[in-house]
């Protein structure tokens, strides 16, 4: 054990690791938030810790790997004696609940992604309500994630979300304001709305979309200056949303919307329930009523069916929508889902990688046309850091961590606090 017996006396030494996506982020923080100040303190990774906690991803095959590398390095540092109590829960152990306790009995607990009350008893602590809304930020202390419905009832053929997080559960409009509120209060000026699909909000609970609504509800909480939305879905897009972008000064012209590919066959393997026609169209209007909008996406090459004739199409449809962000990803077979249980993987490895590269070629080169229009205008920006001899600053055309940057020299200006 990292700690002598006089010392236990003291605050328990906490380290957390979160892994996977933002959302895991902000169920890290939730969790955090519910353990009094006076009986845990929350160390960095060179410490010895009384409790190793670890919030594991299983969405795709690398993270799944990540995940267990992370966890049997903790298991090697409890053998040497760093590592008191070692405690792993998300999505990872929710998928594999029946297997892993067996694989890797040197962990001490292991807790699924959808109950976290059994974790924070675990530590110790006892849930509490009045903190629900709480927050133990990992973000920078400007910008903060905000997780506005829980699970998917989408059923898309190569995801194993919905079996892992549970159906779509949308939080109630008041709860969000409330824990916008308290960030404002603690110095956030930038909103990330994040779900698995944030446009499918509301529908539970209202009966209606209602992220158009909740974007206006959360622009009027005092000190949020950004709101950004990512995870949206082409299917049934709430076009209202698209209002609040163009006319609300506070919703950044900003759409994170992944759309996986253009193909009438590949998006109906794909469970998608859009065409190419309708996807096309979607970013028409997106374009037009919200001049300047920045679209952010992402592909999926590879997907079990995919012919030479559809990855040309989708080539295309690269090349004339011009996305000003743009991701692509092999398919990445995984149990349980439509795609691997119904269809076979019948696109080679290597042609997996040739298509990932070719598509990302091309929207480099798109990307630097579009970089080089910005030269010489005017963006307000919101400083993340200092590196050296500059400020690392975005506008609210990019996402921290995921898009690009903005550097200003320093030449001995102080724009941080």
């Amino acid at each position: 054990m990292p700690h002598s017996t006089s010392s236990r006396k003291m605050k328990k030494r906490l380290r957390v690791l979160t892994l996977g996506c933002s959302k895991n982020s902000v169920d890290t923080e939730h969790l955090l938030a519910q353990l009094p100040a006076d009986a845990f303190v929350i160390v960095g990774d060179e410490d010895d810790v009384d409790i190793q906690l670890i919030n594991t991803c299983g969405f795709i095959g690398d993270a799944k790997e990540e995940s267990i590398n992370a966890i049997l390095q903790a298991v090697e540092l409890k053998a040497e004696g760093r590592i008191g109590e070692l405690v792993v829960f998300g999505c990872l152990s929710q998928r594999y609940m029946s297997e892993l306790p067996a694989l890797i009995p040197e962990v001490d607990a292991w807790f699924g992604a959808r109950d976290f009350d059994p974790v924070i008893r675990e530590l110790g602590a006892e849930p509490s309500a009045e903190k629900s809304a709480d927050r133990y930020l990992t973000t920078p202390s400007h910008y903060a994630y905000l997780k506005i419905s829980e699970g998917c009832d989408r059923r898309c053929s190569y995801c194993a979300i919905p079996f892992i997080r549970g159906q779509h559960k949308s939080v109630p409009m008041e709860d969000l304001v409330e824990e916008a509120t308290r960030l404002a209060a603690k110095g956030v000026r930038e909103l990330i709305i994040i779900a698995q699909d944030t446009t499918y909000y509301g529908l539970d609970l209202y009966r209606r979309r209602a992220l158009a609504e909740l974007l206006q509800k959360l622009s009027e909480v005092e000190g949020i200056e950004w709101i950004r939305i990512h995870y949206s879905y082409p299917a049934a897009f709430p076009e209202d949303v698209l209002d609040q972008m163009a006319d609300n000064p506070k919703v950044c012209r900003y759409m994170d919307i992944p759309l996986q590919h253009i193909s009438d066959k590949v998006l109906d393997n794909m469970h998608r329930h859009v065409t190419g026609a309708w996807t096309r169209e979607l970013i028409g209007k997106m374009r037009e009523r919200v001049p300047g909008v920045v679209l952010r996406t992402t592909m999926i090459v590879g997907h079990p069916g995919e012919g030479k004739r559809d990855f040309n199409e989708l080539i295309e449809f690269v090349r004339e929508a011009r996305f000003e962000r743009l991701g692509a990803f092999k398919y990445s077979e995984e149990e349980g889902t439509f795609s691997a249980e119904k269809l076979t993987d019948n696109v080679p490895e290597r042609v997996k990688n040739y298509r990932a590269e070719e598509i990302m070629r091309i929207q480099n080169a798109i990307s630097l046309e579009n970089n080089r229009k910005r030269i010489g205008n005017i963006e307000r920006v919101i400083i993340d850091s200092r590196q050296g001899d500059y400020y690392v600053a975005r506008s609210q055309y990019d996402s921290p961590e995921v898009d690009e940057e903005i550097l200003i020299e320093a030449n001995g200006k102080r724009l941080l606090r």
